[in-house]
């Protein structure tokens, strides 16, 4: 077996953009791509399965690019599907590297030895969340707001769920409350407050990045019909703004950013 998983001509394990950005706002996309590494294969998995949900978060990507456009703001992404190592999950979870993702066994997960996982956490998760930290490291002195983006299936283990967008938050719902007040304001627009997951002991970004470094944070959690497509990413990334830029004001008692 190879020392090395990703090879030389594939994509880094995270890509970063705005590095420099102006905005308080510092985004993350933990389930960017459902990228599998060629050393991997398919994982056993067909091009319908590896297309659907189970390997990525889908339109979160496009709606968090478009964010960071607009607002100025710094965004790390995670380049490799969360099928071969789910980045939103503490290394030592059992669905780190799902074998079952929702009803579909991943065969390729089945029966991995320590090599194995080491890599994809050596590959994967670390350089993605060691680039979060030094970014975050970088702009102690400046106000943060760490924002991650998600989208969620409209249809999970044949339930059917009617939000549009998802409010999740743990101990501190500073900013999840303008948000939650803004989207209950409409009436076209099903938000779920802590829905339609919570954040728990099996999530890794926001504790880590969020909760243990006192950052103002949020996770958003987007119907995935709703950004599917490009015009569905940025009128999603568009409806983000004002709530973003009131908290923004409020949390931090200053004016909210200039958008551009």
């Amino acid at each position: 077996m190879s020392d090395r998983l990703l090879g030389a001509d594939e994509p880094a394990a995270v890509s970063i953009a705005r590095a420099q950005g102006r905005s308080p706002v510092f985004l993350t996309c933990d389930h960017a791509s459902n990228r599998i590494p060629a050393a991997l294969g398919t994982l056993g998995l067909d091009e319908t399965q590896r297309a659907r949900h189970i390997a990525w978060d889908i339109g979160a990507a496009g709606v968090s690019r478009h964010l960071s456009g607009m607002l100025d703001a710094t965004l790390v992404l995670q380049n490799y599907s969360r099928l071969v190592i789910d980045c939103n999950r503490p290394r030592d979870h059992e669905s780190l590297i799902p074998q079952v993702s929702e009803a579909t066994p991943i065969p390729g997960n089945h029966a991995l030895d320590e090599h194995a996982r080491a890599q994809r956490v050596a590959e994967i998760f670390d350089p993605y969340h060691d680039a979060i930290g030094r970014l975050l490291d970088a702009r102690r002195e400046r106000p943060t707001v760490l924002v991650a983006i998600h989208s969620f299936t409209p249809v999970y283990l044949e339930q059917t769920r009617p939000w549009h967008i998802g409010v999740l938050y743990g101990a501190d719902p500073r900013v999840a409350n303008h948000l939650l007040e803004h989207f209950g304001a409409h009436d076209t627009v099903a938000v779920g407050d802590n829905e339609p997951y919570r954040i728990d002991d099996k999530d890794f970004g926001i504790p880590v990045h969020g909760e243990a470094r006192g950052i103002p944070h949020v996770l958003v959690e987007i119907r995935q019909d709703l950004i599917a497509h490009p015009a569905g990413q940025q009128e999603w990334a568009r409806h983000l703004l004002e709530p973003l830029n009131k908290a923004l004001a409020v949390v931090f008692s200053a004016a909210p950013p200039v958008l551009l």
